[in-house]
């Protein structure tokens, strides 16, 4: 470890501490690092002015057997284009009739149309036709291509369409619902056999994608992917042969989470992109996060380049890759600005959102399920770059603490009530609240209350029992698995998601190999994993990696340098070995890819139920290549060192104690699901009367339910029957019969800076009775300012 020394977590009972959440050395408490198994925390020196890390969780030494935590419009281009550019393309999708066998086949899942089927051809050749009976046979041979086209379709909708879903309701009834809750032609059972002829296949077939261009489909884990134009919100693919399709039910506690993070996508970090970065941070003032990105490329008439990083660093081809290497889910971090901006919020708003709208259209055609992550909140939950703004924690801290979180809340609720549709709901089944807020210095009680309140707002959005809304995702807030044991007794469907790093914190010379040898991964998360699942129930790890220290360009943040080569801003840290052994994945050789992929099966079986972090890392425009190659999922297939088929990793770990399941009924959304009992909703009700650098609540600004609801332009598709064409909603933006306002602020009052700007209020609301009340919080007003350039090492 570091050798500093620790810091006591600041409650209401804790002299050392000023009312503004300061210890008396004058430092906020942000900056110290959640260690469980027991909870300390310690700082690393952080010098004046630099942006906490990106990831805070110090490294979890194997020998200590210690866990640590840290950090479209949905249109078809048959009539509308749906690809970036806004071009209009071919009709691929339109099913238009093609005499010959090939073409029937393939547009059904078969062999290419330029293959044709050998067996057809065999038969063409030896059986030719007399001339005289040409138009007989030609019309007897298409009643007969007919009628094994029906028997294709009836087999397709026994098979694929008909099953049902968790609700025990047909998925294609379900998706032909409209706005007004009446059904449509394209989407009920009496629809013309031609509307229920689907596009499917496996390994080897030819898949036309949204753009319009073509791909083989290899799948060799028996995926099927699968996208019916007639009616494009049924769902059907499976991303393997293991994990149920969408429209059947995703046991969890017995189907295990085997997902990957599609982080850096709608939420930027510079590690992940540091392309978008790199030309802003050799400047005077260079940009650290996505607050200062976008004000620069503002500035610049360039935020038209943030757009282009939507269309072009995930794409359609990302999720058919995705579920061929034996994934079946994607967590998909978004900010509260896909929703909305106020005041002089910077950031691309309403954006991001039409991005996601296709990550569902994509994520239904291969099978795989989204867990949505609320990754960004107003105010930031955590100070760190990744939550949209370097600085100050605003959300349950502070004097714009609770009036954040009522905007956060407000937010949970617009989401929880698009995603719980029936267009959408098999295709999202899991909703992460909030992202990594730091609880060790918001405390304890305002996350649980704040949690509480986002689990009945989520569940009065979507509605209680099996299949009515998602399932609602809390973070442990870096305050371990074991503080979470009988949170929320009969809550509907909850899960606690845990993020498990080793990499930061004190770092150690021991390569993959000697990990390997010590068992590190499976000595230090498996048994913590088993006993949540009873203790508290569904429990799975949001964000891991391969990273075994915090060597890569920007890992810890804009400029701050790593630990393992001493260059480390943050703190003093001793030269412990060369990063570039690390980074310059070009020289790993045979044995070290073999040690890393050990490595990931010993991490993955250790896990259990996990989801990677992340995906890709994007090239730098310096090197050239990811400069963080340990954190990316899809380069570890490309080089050889992530297996390709995650079931190699059961039973890696000698597991002595293991989960028994299943989950209890309550926990899954049966009998006594969402009968939490009164005392803990007395004991935990919203909102908190203090916060821990708030003595009374009543003291500090808070909105008033008045605002108008948020509404972006229902998502609306483009179904193709044959020849027909007809557009179709895929749900609405609101639901219709919620009518309750969103917290805004009072237009006679004044407000500070909801990310806590220099200026406070000249008008302050009633409720600051008192010049000293406002200046209790000056303190805490500040610009943070850019993080200090790394030392040379």
């Amino acid at each position: 470890m570091s050798g500093t020394p620790y810091q006591a977590v600041y409650n209401n009972s804790n002299a050392n501490l000023h009312p503004a959440g300061q210890h008396e050395d004058g430092r906020d408490t942000q900056y110290y690092t959640p260690e469980t198994q027991p909870l300390e925390l310690h700082h690393d020196d952080l010098p004046a002015g630099a942006g906490a890390p990106r990831f805070m969780g110090a490294a979890a030494q194997y020998e200590g057997n210690r866990a640590s935590y840290a950090s479209s419009q949905n249109s078809l281009p048959t009539v509308v284009g749906d690809d970036y550019d806004g071009q209009k393309s071919r009709g691929f999708y339109s099913m238009n009739y093609d005499e010959s066998e090939a073409a029937s086949q393939a547009a059904l899942g078969g062999p290419k149309a330029s293959e044709g089927s050998p067996y057809l051809s065999q038969q063409r050749n030896a059986y030719q036709a007399p001339a005289k009976s040409r138009k007989k046979i030609i019309i007897g041979s298409l009643i007969a291509l007919a009628v094994i086209a029906i028997g294709v379709v009836v087999a397709l909708y026994f098979t694929v369409i008909k099953p049902k879903n968790k609700n025990g309701t047909s998925n294609n009834t379900a998706s032909g619902a409209t706005n007004d809750g009446s059904s449509s032609d394209n989407g009920s059972t009496s629809s013309s056999p031609s509307s229920l002829v689907a596009v499917s296949g496996g390994d080897g077939s030819t898949v036309t994608m949204f753009d319009g261009s073509t791909f083989t489909y290899s799948n060799s884990l028996g995926g099927t992917w699968y996208y019916d134009p007639a009616n494009p919100t049924t769902s059907g693919a499976r991303p393997n042969s293991w994990t149920p399709a969408l429209n059947e039910t995703f046991q969890f506690g017995v189907d295990p989470i085997r997902g990957v993070n599609l982080g850096g996508w709608l939420v930027t970090e510079p590690f992940i992109v540091p392309s978008l970065y790199e030309k802003y941070v050799n400047t005077s003032t260079p940009v650290v996060d996505e607050w200062t990105l976008t004000q620069r490329l503002t500035a610049d008439n360039a935020i038209d380049e943030l757009e282009n990083h939507y269309k072009t660093f995930i794409t359609e081809a990302d999720f058919a890759e995705i579920a061929a290497a034996g994934l079946n889910f994607v967590r998909i971090p978004i900010a509260y600005w896909a929703i909305e901006v106020r005041e002089n919020e910077p950031f691309l708003a309403k954006t991001s959102w039409t991005y996601f709208l296709k990550a569902i259209q994509w994520a239904r055609k291969y099978g795989l399920r989204i867990n949505l992550d609320l990754h960004s909140l107003p105010g930031s939950q955590n100070g760190w770059n990744h939550s949209g703004r370097l600085g100050d924690i605003n959300v349950l801290l502070g004097p714009m603490g609770i009036a954040n979180a009522e905007r956060s809340v407000d937010y949970i609720r617009v989401i929880a009530e698009f995603i719980s549709q029936p267009e959408y709901r098999d295709v999202v089944p899991m909703f992460g609240v909030t992202n990594e807020p730091f609880g060790p210095t918001i405390g304890t009680d305002a996350i649980r209350r704040y949690y509480l309140q986002a689990y009945n707002t989520v569940r009065t959005a979507s509605g209680t029992g099996e299949g009515n809304g998602p399932w609602v995702v809390f973070h442990d807030a870096f305050f371990g698995l074991t503080n979470w044991a009988g949170f929320l007794p009969n809550a509907d469907r909850t899960q606690l998601d845990i993020h498990q790093y080793i990499c930061f914190g004190g770092q150690s010379a021991d390569n993959y190999g000697a990990r390997v040898s010590a068992n590190q991964a499976c000595k230090t998360w498996a048994s913590g994993q088993n006993d949540s699942m009873t203790a508290f129930g569904m429990t799975h790890v949001g964000e891991w990696s391969l990273a075994i220290n915090d060597c890569g360009q920007w890992v810890n943040g804009v400029n701050l340098g790593a630990r393992y080569d001493g260059t480390f801003s943050g703190g003093s840290f001793p030269f412990v070995g060369d990063c570039s052994t690390y980074t310059d994945y070009t020289t790993y050789d045979a044995q070290w890819k073999a040690d890393m992929k050990q490595f990931a099966l010993q991490s993955m079986s250790a896990l259990q139920n996990w989801f990677f972090w992340t995906w890709k890392i994007g090239n730098s425009t310096v090197t050239g290549q990811p400069p963080s190659p340990a954190w990316s999922y899809q380069l570890g297939l490309q080089q050889g060192w992530m297996p390709t088929d995650p079931r190699l990793s059961e039973g890696v770990c000698d597991n002595s104690d293991p989960f028994v399941g299943p989950l209890s009924a309550w926990q899954t959304g049966g009998a006594g699901a969402g009968q939490i009992p009164q005392t803990v909703q007395a004991a935990l009700a919203w909102p908190p009367t203090s916060l821990t650098d708030v003595a009374n609540v009543a003291t500090i600004p808070q909105y008033t339910q008045t605002g108008a609801l948020v509404s972006l332009p229902a998502p609306t598709v483009t179904a193709v029957s044959g020849k027909a064409t007809s557009t179709l909603s895929e749900g609405s933006w609101n639901n219709p019969s919620d009518t309750q306002s969103m917290f805004v602020p009072i237009a006679t009052c004044g407000y500070l800076d909801p990310w806590m700007g220099p200026n406070a209020s000249p008008d302050p609301c009633p409720a600051q009775t008192s010049a000293a009340a406002r200046r209790e919080y000056a303190p805490r007003a500040h610009i943070t300012p850019a993080p200090v350039p790394a030392r040379a090492s």
